[in-house]
């Protein structure tokens, strides 16, 4: 697993050894996150980070094909991609995962999906995308700076191994009805402290 991590982080460090040429035209310039973006980057509690690649990115020290840029987020192609097409949406700011980024982040970033996964299946010519995040280490997460991947998809393409498993349906006994529960549980209490909090 962490020769993984380290194979899919050097090709995202060094996309030219993939074969990739960048095209100037294409590549993140710094201008709409160095100076502009400082006084929201102060503001977060992590801020970009010198050894992320994706800060890296967003500061136009590290090259990538850049599709979409707005305030808040930028979507590139992933350099490792699962299928032609696939490509990533990551927030200006540094966020190490889901759960520390900021629910108005999270919003800016799922809201553009529709829009770019729109596009991305017309010039991929597919019908249909997986919308991914991993989040965290024993889910795939390899690089520690939230992203979502738009993985565009067409008929019989097997790209996920798990599309051919035999799902079962959800036992509703008394373990199931447990974790529900368990779960509302939990929610309410961290309602409860955000609301204390405010």
């Amino acid at each position: 697993m962490e020769a993984r991590r380290l194979a899919i982080l050097s090709s995202h460090l060094c996309p030219s050894r993939s074969g990739y040429v960048p095209v100037r035209s294409s590549i993140i310039s710094a201008s709409d996150c160095a100076s502009e973006r400082q006084s929201v980057l102060d503001s977060n509690k992590e801020t970009l980070r010198n050894d992320c690649v994706f800060c890296q990115i967003i500061r136009g020290e590290s090259p990538a094909l850049k599709m979409y840029e707005d305030e808040m987020c930028l979507c590139i192609l992933d350099t490792s991609p699962l299928s032609r097409g696939h490509s990533l949406i990551i927030p200006k700011s540094h966020f190490s995962s889901l759960e520390t980024t900021p629910p108005s982040v999270v919003a800016a970033m799922c809201s553009k999906v529709p829009f770019i996964g729109k596009a991305i299946m017309k010039a991929t010519g597919s019908d249909s995308f997986n919308l991914l995040v991993n989040n965290g280490a024993a889910a795939g997460q390899v690089i520690f700076h939230t992203h979502i991947h738009i993985i565009p998809r067409k008929a019989c393409d097997c790209l996920w191994t798990s599309e051919s498993l035999h799902r079962h349906p959800l036992k509703l006994d008394q373990e199931t009805s447990g974790l529900a529960n368990r779960v509302r549980e939990l929610l309410l209490n961290i309602s409860e402290v955000s609301k204390d909090q405010v």
